[in-house]
């Protein structure tokens, strides 16, 4: 059952905001790079180096649409890196935790921005995914700016990836003897990866010491890249941030539970588009704005035209939770976790949570409903389910099998809601922790209190210590457990500050993994 689509569109429906003007251009000095293609100039500003809109792989547009990532195209002339590159082609969705980026949207987008400290040297590097349910999103979000975790030592990354069906598409005319199919999107995350260690020494990154991290669908792309022998030795530690994880794709020939088969989706698209039996020539030649139809976060479920994700052989393998459970994922240290509120406030989503309910479980959805809802309560407890089942179950799956197969893990809950909502929210919903991990509460919420700009700084700084140990512990910080699975330990972080919390909602998420073991 793929899940998380839906637990993303419908969380992510809570938070009503504008849509964002586009940044200005950076303002410093000028300082230069070089990478691959040729020269790029940046600015250079309170401590850190900036560089923005750098292509990492040529347009995948034309005879390169739905093609794995090829090299760019040289320039000889500095190239102007103030400035973002466009976004990747999507509907934007007005109600979105963020109000998005403002950049422009094309189909050539695959850009990349980087934050270093000012003459760094050997620093750790963090490489960021963006959510968004692989059909919105940017690397370019105010909330994902890295300045502020470069001043505290290390590079960032954040990148654009292709979304949608230019990002998730398969048909038999596009296959190639040789060439990964499908899942482009998660090729462009690999072939910025593989840029990151081709460049990132000169701006004052270790390439031996790379962390990739992301959220909700980026903490999914997070659990498919440690699952890829396509990526595999392209970072060296990892962070998953309601990232899922239970998640049953279809693969190219067989279809899942809600989701045709890769190449059956690819064919009904072509015929809804009016091709009958075209070759890729024809499929290239399609407008943009007809592949992009009416494709959007709250309609890319349950489809016959589109799968997302995919089991294609060769870049993804297999679903995360049988990956981790026979211990092929990467053995990299890990950070995962959840928010303690998911689906806080969801109502429009969790009023269906019986049928949820009844579709997974089946005749355990007496025994369900006895742990969740013991006195016929409402739509907290169905929120509370779904959040376990999508989120909060799977982080836990995942933490015992990458501890069981001896790799270091770190579990944690989310649970800290900003001062001025705690009158009226219950929890820390779905994306609420990102501008706590960049430290940049101060930025995207002019209502952020000192005590919100405390914990931002806390999380940041156990995210930025990880990324260069492999442990997020350090001085003046309370100490966070490895993950074992007879303590069941994780670190929560909420008002009162961070502090250990063991068995959380231990009878809730032990009755959902058994069913989930269920044939």
């Amino acid at each position: 059952m793929r899940v998380l689509g839906l637990a993303l569109a419908l969380s992510l429906a809570l938070a009503a905001c504008a849509q964002a003007e586009p940044r200005p251009p950076l303002a410093g000095e000028p300082l230069r790079a070089l990478v691959d293609g040729g020269p790029i100039e940046g600015r250079s500003a309170g401590g850190v180096a900036a560089f923005r809109g750098v292509p990492y792989a040529a347009a995948p547009v034309g005879d390169l649409r739905w093609r794995p990532p090829q090299p760019v195209a040289a320039w000889t002339a500095p190239r102007d890196a103030s400035l973002f590159g466009a976004d990747c082609l999507q509907h934007p969705l007005p109600t979105f935790v963020d109000p998005g980026s403002g950049q422009p949207r094309s189909e050539d987008c695959l850009y990349l921005n980087v934050w270093a400290p000012e003459q760094a040297k050997g620093r750790p590097v963090m490489v960021w995914i963006h959510g968004g349910g692989f059909t919105i999103g940017s690397g370019a979000m105010a909330v994902s700016d890295g300045a502020a975790l470069a001043r505290q030592g290390v590079v960032v990354v954040t990148l654009n990836y292709r979304l949608g069906r230019f990002g998730f598409f398969a048909h038999p005319a596009l296959a190639r003897p040789g060439e990964p199919t499908g899942n482009y999107a998660i090729m462009d995350q690999i072939a910025a990866l593989q840029w990151v260690k081709r460049n990132i020494a000169a701006f004052g990154g270790d390439p031996t010491n790379v962390t990739v991290f992301g959220e909700s669908a980026g903490g999914g792309s997070v659990l498919a890249l440690m699952g890829s022998p396509a990526a595999r030795g392209l970072f060296h530690k990892a962070i998953v941030e309601s990232g899922g994880g239970r998640d049953v794709l279809a693969s190219l020939e067989a279809p899942s539970a809600d989701a045709p088969a890769g190449y059956a989706a690819g064919m009904a698209f072509a015929e809804k588009a009016g091709l009958k039996a075209p070759d890729a020539a024809a499929l290239r030649a399609l407008p943009a704005e007809k592949v992009l139809g009416d494709l959007a976060f709250f309609n890319n479920r349950n489809r016959d035209d589109y799968t997302g994700p995919m089991i294609d052989g060769r870049v993804v393998t297999g679903n995360p939770s049988a990956i981790f459970a026979r211990g092929e994922q990467a053995p990299v240290p890990l950070i995962i976790g959840f928010n303690s509120a998911e689906l806080a406030g969801a109502k429009a989503v969790t009023g269906g949570w019986a049928k949820q309910a009844a579709a997974k479980f089946g005749p355990a959805e007496a025994g369900l409903r006895k742990i969740y809802d013991p006195e016929g309560g409402g739509d907290g407890l169905a929120a509370n389910f779904l959040s376990d089942l999508i989120f909060v179950e799977p982080a836990r799956f995942l933490a015992r099998a990458h501890a069981r197969a001896g790799h270091p893990v770190f579990l944690y809950q989310f649970d800290y809601v900003a001062e001025a909502k705690r009158a009226t929210t219950s929890g820390a919903g779905h994306a609420t922790e990102i501008a706590h991990v960049f430290d940049t509460v101060g930025q995207v919420d002019s209502k952020a209190s000192g005590q919100d700009r405390a914990m931002s700084a806390v999380v940041s700084r156990y995210w930025t210590a990880f990324a260069a140990q492999g442990d997020p512990n350090g001085a003046g910080r309370p100490s966070w457990p490895a993950y074992q699975s007879k303590a069941d330990t994780l670190l929560n972080f909420a008002a009162a500050g961070a502090a250990p919390l063991a068995g959380r909602s231990a009878a809730r998420l032990d009755y959902i993994e058994a069913s989930w073991s269920k044939p």
